[in-house]
């Protein structure tokens, strides 16, 4: 069911967009309404435990302590 005050918020945001992002929006849309969330129960992955040696775990935490949260303004 569609809220309809997110609606009007939704409408009042695309009618500012240009036809290329609108596109983009709608695109998104249809992808989250196509998307069925599959899952796997946590136990399943035990298996996977220690897999990933520390020193590699090190490198990626860097990596996202680096590189995550920034923000490009001029990217949407």
């Amino acid at each position: 069911m569609l809220n309809p005050i997110i609606e009007k918020k939704i409408h009042s945001q695309l009618e500012r967009l240009p036809f290329e992002k609108q596109i983009q929006v709608l695109d998104f849309a249809r992808t989250l309404a196509s998307k069925r969330i599959k899952g796997v129960p946590g136990q399943k992955l035990l298996r996977f435990a220690g897999a990933i040696e520390n020193q590699d775990l090190d490198a990626i935490s860097q990596a996202i302590d680096e590189n995550c949260g920034k923000v490009n303004l001029h990217e949407w």
